[in-house]
Formats: structure tokens, sequence, C-alpha cells
């Protein structure tokens, strides 16, 4: 055997198809694309959404609700939670560094306290918000609040 007899194995190989070379090729005029149409034009892209010119579903399935871009989301924390976390991570005061930290919100989530439940034991909050009957019971308790930006 030398290198220039190798040849591949019987059939392991096809002749290529050579489309847009003319009628003598066998696969001339259109070049096996078929007649007109979106497909048979250099560039042609289907689009994700398409359905063969059925009316897509995006239009025929009706709008409904409304999101406010501009709306600020809490993660809520309730007066009655508040005791037993402390002493379950021995947090002092609630800042939005601690609870990152003890895993309890992610890094930017804002905070908010909530007025459901009972405060026993001094606590100092720096949070973005608080409700009218949080902050008179966190106060009434001792506790101090801030609010931050």
């Amino acid at each position: 055997m030398q290198l220039h007899t190798i040849k591949p194995a019987e059939g392991a190989t096809h002749k290529q198809k050579r489309l847009g070379r003319g009628e003598a090729s066998g696969k001339g005029g259109t070049s096996t694309k078929g007649n007109k149409g979106g497909q048979s034009r250099a560039g042609y892209q289907r689009k994700n959404a398409h359905e063969g010119g059925q009316m897509p579903i995006q239009r025929r399935v009706p709008k409904r609700g409304f999101n406010n871009i501009h709306r600020v989301e809490y993660k809520v924390f309730n007066l009655g939670q508040l005791d037993s976390l402390a002493e379950k991570y021995g947090i002092t005061e609630f800042t939005p560094e601690n609870l990152y930290v003890n895993g309890l919100i992610s890094q930017t989530d804002r905070v908010k306290i909530l007025g459901v439940g009972e405060l026993k034991s001094k606590l100092g909050f720096k949070v973005h918000a608080v409700s009218g009957k949080a902050k008179s019971a966190i106060e009434g308790a001792g506790g101090t609040i801030e609010i931050l930006k």
C-alpha cells in the first residue's frame, strides 16, 4: 500500500450537489427551493412566533392587567417574627446587611417592617420602610428606627 493508492471505502463518499449552477446540473432554475416565497429568497430567516400565516398566539390572546414599572417591592417582616429571628441569629440591630449575612434577604432587597404581632425585646432597626403601627410598637418597646433611602 502506498499513499497515492489510498481511497475511501466503497459508498463512503457521495457526489456533492451543485446548486444554482445552471439547467445542465439537473438542479437549475429554482435550485431545488420551489417557486417564489420567502424561503426561496436569500437571507430568509423564520421568525420564532411565525405560524405560517395563521394569526399568531400573541395577537389572538387578549392583553390583561397592568405592570407598574415604578412599583417598589419590599421584603416584609412582621413584629411577631422579629423576636424569634433576633434570638435565632443573634441580631440586636435589624439592618439589610445583617439580614443578608444571615441569608434572610438577597443583596438588593428592600426591607419593610409591618405591625402584625407583638414585639417584646428592645431592638434597633435600619430599614427602608416601617408601617405606622410597627413604628409605635418598636418605640413603645424602647427600640430605635432609622429609615434608609
